[in-house]
């Protein structure tokens, strides 16, 4: 009875929306997506129209309109009305005396990422920010979406719910469920599964190396452990789409799916694999923080400009923190591989000079202009707040349980802020998130706040983890090697200078990003080569090194320093005591000694 209920409230609905979408894509092979927009409207003089510059999830403005072309306007009776563009995405059409409007648009989609379009002979795919208009004022209007498939093969995977006897066609209930719904159009492959009893599916573009039914066991898995965290799921149904390609890495959280992009022949060896099923867990555990948990700046998006937030550290880093641990509660690897990634990460992060110049609050502010622009200094002066966030969470995580005794945890604050934020759709403020993490703590964490998220002091990893029975060791390789400076990268058969570290030898001795290196001490050298001659240095050696600055032969001398770390490793220390031993067996579950 419920569902004949929904159904006919779906078709009350769609009879009185007044925004209706048409998608089409009668040549696939031009990745021309083409709109038509029919609109009803009320007694204004002008129709406005806005395409988002960004999705929420990516903060970057991507100027999505640079991708339309073909606009026009016309009236009921086909006659066309005037328009003009008032900023870059911003269009205006005038109705004086119009009831209804029809819009058509091309949209090029040539950019296979989880936060754009792409359109192909195999396929048709979309997010609804990078695809449709919103009509300013009307944002809560409800919107109905029909789709057109170039052949009768191709069916539609969305979160959106179909419209009955509306073929291909779907209700968005305002334009905030659109943009979260993207929409994927082919031949992929569809997979049914129920966990928690709920109904999910996994969506499969592309051939790969991948094993379905492991996959639906693991994520299986994933989705009961993260719902244990919070108390159950927040969603009637759910999805994952999964694209697999030749290259290319990401993922895009929603509010009832997920968009996926991961190597075709990724999935055979256990590290990859394992990396694979991160990513869905850090994607998962976005359905509850960002999504549906979220900071004020991001409630509601405003989509016509950047949302400027210095908790970014908290929606992506701790997410990343879950992505590391929650693969292993759920048992789909063990704590000697979930060390291992703890101890890359520790790696990637002790590795960038920009830790020193750039707060985790100040990385979650300018990710608009950093993160995803890098530029030749950008090693020296940023940090990514996903990398120093994901590392900041744990140590969180160790403070809670230290001073608790294990007895409470991140997971804690977590349940504890959706209980009074996620679940009421309230957005927090920097003050009430940090005011629930000192509750749980019971700790007076201002210090730490200065420290590790408004400062740049580095990261004590000893304090925190020796409580653990844990060390940090830093790793200089069988033969440690002279330190330079230098990040090379091979273009066009040339061997460039893509950075220069802040304070090294080779900035010392004048080199600069984009220089071509052509000789060391006399001869020929490419990038894959310089960690194998380096052999044959120590520190305190000078280097004659020959080089293209902007196209004029240049010498210049350089003079080695001291070894730096290879990498830095998480591992038991030496003699831990039977306390330590004990803290280290209720966070992890296992003896420390299995280890060793």
């Amino acid at each position: 009875m419920t569902e004949v209920l929904d159904s006919m409230s779906q078709i009350s609905t769609l009879a009185s929306t007044k925004l209706r979408y048409e998608v089409a894509m009668p040549d696939p092979t031009s990745h021309l997506f083409e709109i038509t927009l029919h609109c009803s409207l009320g007694t204004d003089d002008t129709l406005d129209l806005k395409l988002p510059v960004w999705t929420p999830g990516s903060y970057l403005v991507r100027e999505y309109a640079k991708h339309l072309q073909d606009f026009s306007a016309v009236d009921a009776q086909g006659a066309r009305l005037p328009w003009q563009k008032i900023s870059k995405n911003h269009w205006q059409i005038q109705t004086s005396g119009v009831q209804t409007v029809t819009i058509h648009y091309r949209i090029f989609a040539h950019e296979l990422t989880v936060r754009t379009n792409h359109l192909d002979a195999s396929h048709g795919y979309f997010n609804s920010g990078a695809m449709f208009f919103y009509v300013p004022g009307r944002e809560q209007d409800a919107i109905a979406i029909t789709i057109h498939p170039p052949d009768p093969s191709w069916h539609i995977t969305t979160a959106l719910d179909p419209v009955p006897n509306q073929p291909s066609t779907f209700l968005a209930a305002n334009f905030d469920t659109l943009v979260d719904s993207p929409f994927e159009i082919g031949t992929h492959q569809v997979y049914d599964f129920e966990a928690l009893g709920k109904p999910h599916q996994l969506a499969i573009w592309g051939a790969g190396n991948y094993d379905v039914d492991q996959i639906i066991a693991d994520t299986k898995k994933i989705i009961e452990v993260e719902a244990n965290l919070f108390g159950g799921l927040p969603y009637d149904r759910y999805f994952f789409l999964l694209h697999v390609s030749a290259k290319g890495y990401g993922g895009l959280e929603h509010h009832n799916c997920c968009s996926l992009l991961y190597s075709r022949f990724g999935f055979r060896k256990p590290d990859s694999y394992n990396r694979f099923m991160g990513l869905v867990a850090h994607e998962f555990f976005h359905l509850w923080n960002v999504k549906r948990l979220r900071p004020q700046a991001l409630h509601p998006f405003d989509y016509d400009q950047e949302n400027y937030t210095d908790a970014l550290w908290f929606c992506e880093g701790v997410t990343s923190f879950y992505d590391l641990i929650l693969p292993y509660r759920a048992g789909i690897y063990d704590a000697k591989f979930y060390l291992k990634l703890l101890s890359e990460s520790i790696t990637r992060l002790q590795s960038i000079p920009g830790r020193h110049t750039q707060s985790l609050t100040e990385s979650s502010f300018d990710t608009w202009i950093k993160l995803y622009r890098p530029h030749a200094n950008s090693r020296n002066c940023q940090v990514s707040y996903y990398l120093k966030g994901e590392i900041v969470s744990l140590l969180l995580d160790l403070q809670i349980r230290q001073q608790h005794h294990n007895q409470r945890s991140l997971d804690d604050v977590m349940l504890q802020l959706w209980q009074t934020y996620g679940q009421k759709d309230l957005g927090y403020t920097r003050a009430q998130l940090l005011d629930v993490i000192e509750t749980i703590a019971e700790l007076d964490l201002t210090a730490f706040w200065q420290s590790y998220l408004d400062g740049t002091v580095e990261l004590p990893y000893e304090e925190f983890l020796n409580p653990f029975g844990l060390e940090v060791v830093a790793e200089f390789g069988e033969h440690p090697l002279p330190y330079h400076g230098l990040t090379l990268s091979s273009q066009s058969g040339k061997t460039l200078i893509k950075f220069v570290d802040i304070a090294s030898p080779a900035q010392t001795a004048g080199l600069q990003p984009g220089d071509e290196l052509l000789a060391w001490d006399g001869f020929r050298i490419q990038a894959d080569q310089l960690e194998q001659r380096l052999q044959d240095y120590q520190s305190g050696d000078s280097v004659s090194i020959t080089l293209f600055h902007d196209d004029q032969l240049t010498t210049h001398r350089l003079t080695l320093g001291e070894p730096q770390p290879k990498s830095y490793t998480v591992k038991p220390i030496a003699h831990p005591t039977d306390q330590q031993k004990i803290n280290f067996h209720q966070w992890l579950g296992i003896e420390l000694a299995e280890l060793t």
